[in-house]
């Protein structure tokens, strides 16, 4: 099981949490009622497969964040560019551009994030 790629539903799911976050379980099962139709039993079996994938922790009927939304995107984001480009930021930027231009604000974002980088490299910050 891939823990950074989710279904249609594993995702309306973690986006329902992630929008409530904490919430209690048994609130949960009523707004997967409401949202998707959902037996109780199908919203705990589904928040046990999130939860084993740790994006949620279920603790004593309450539900918790484990992991932000955005902290599961940028790991998607790392995942695919792992797989499919080996790893190589620069070679997914060549291919991503040779089907569609960068507008002047995405170079000027793409630039101020490879400068702010660059600082926390100086610093020591930096990952």
């Amino acid at each position: 099981m891939d823990p950074y790629k989710l279904g249609e539903m594993e995702q309306k799911f973690a986006d329902l949490i992630w929008q409530h976050a904490p919430i209690r379980s048994g609130e949960l099962t009523v707004l997967c009622a409401q949202a998707f139709g959902w037996k109780r039993t199908t919203t705990y079996t589904m928040l046990k497969r999130l939860c084993e994938r740790r994006l949620f922790v279920n603790d004593k009927g309450t539900v918790s964040v484990r992991m932000t939304k955005e902290e599961f995107q940028a790991a998607q984001g790392e995942q695919f560019v792992s797989e499919t480009f080996g790893g190589s930021l620069p070679r997914f930027l060549a291919a991503f551009t040779t089907r569609r231009k960068l507008s002047s604000q995405e170079i000027q974002e793409i630039k101020k994030l490879i400068c702010e980088y660059e600082e926390d490299a100086h610093d020591g910050t930096a990952f």
